[in-house]
C-alpha cells in the first residue's frame, strides 16, 4: 500500500462524513473505530519499524516528526483493535470523482482512497484482509460511496496481493512513476472496486 501524503482537512469540509457511521464497527475478530490522540504511541510502535515504513508514502524522521503530523491524520484514520490492543490503522480518505462541468456536482464526495498498516507481530492471520473488507462495508454502506481505490509500489507485492484477495481490480500499472527514498524511481499499481461489485453485508456485527 502506497499511503498518500496528507495535506490536512479544512473546516469547510465539515460536517465530518465519517460521523454517518455507527462506531465502533465490529468484524468477526476486529474492532474498527475513529483514531484518537491516545492511539499515537501504539501506532508509532509499528509504523516506525522499517518493515512497515519502507512502503509508506510518508516516513517520519523521528518521534517528534510523528507527533507533529499525527493529529492531522485523525479526520480520516481508523484504529484497528484486536482483543483490545491497537494493532494497526486504516485510512478512509473521501474524495471526488471526475465529471464534466455540468455534472461535476454529482461527482463530489463519491469516492474514497484506502490505506492501511498492521503490526508485524499480528500479520499472517488475515487481519489486514478482514479490516479492508470492513472498510468496503463502511464505504458502500453508511457512507454511500460508489468507488474505492488503493495504490501501491509494484514491488510491494504483499500489499497488492491483499487488494486482489479482497476483490479489487487492477486498473493501472505505471512505469517508474513513484520516487522511493531508498529504491529510486519505482513502478506503481492502482486498484479499485465499485459498489455494485461488492455484495457483502453492509452492517457491523452486534
Amino acid at each position: 500500500m502506497k499511503e498518500t501524503i496528507l495535506v490536512g482537512v479544512s473546516e469547510e469540509q465539515s460536517p465530518d462524513p465519517l460521523d454517518a457511521v455507527a462506531w465502533p464497527w465490529r468484524t468477526e475478530r476486529l474492532v474498527l473505530r475513529r483514531a484518537t490522540l491516545a492511539d499515537s504511541d501504539a501506532l508509532w510502535e509499528h509504523r516506525s519499524l522499517p518493515a512497515v515504513s519502507e512502503w509508506l508514502g510518508w516516513i517520519p524522521r523521528d518521534r517528534a516528526d510523528w507527533d507533529a503530523e499525527y493529529p492531522r491524520r485523525l479526520a480520516i484514520n481508523l484504529a484497528i483493535e484486536l482483543e483490545g490492543r491497537v494493532v494497526g490503522d486504516l485510512m478512509i480518505r473521501l474524495g471526488d470523482g471526475w465529471g464534466q462541468r455540468e455534472v461535476a456536482d454529482a461527482a463530489r464526495g463519491v469516492e474514497a482512497e484506502l490505506g492501511w498498516t498492521l503490526h508485524p507481530d499480528v500479520q499472517g492471520h488475515g487481519y489486514a484482509s478482514e479490516a479492508v473488507r470492513a472498510a468496503f462495508d463502511i464505504c458502500f454502506g453508511p457512507l454511500g460511496l460508489r468507488r474505492v481505490t488503493a495504490g501501491a509500489f509494484a514491488r510491494n507485492e504483499a500489499s497488492w496481493r491483499l487488494m486482489e484477495r479482497v476483490g479489487m481490480r487492477r486498473e493501472a500499472y505505471a512505469v517508474k512513476e513513484s520516487l522511493h527514498g531508498t529504491h529510486g524511481w519505482l513502478d506503481g499499481v492502482t486498484y479499485a472496486l465499485l459498489a455494485e461489485e461488492w455484495p457483502r453485508p453492509t452492517s457491523p456485527r452486534a
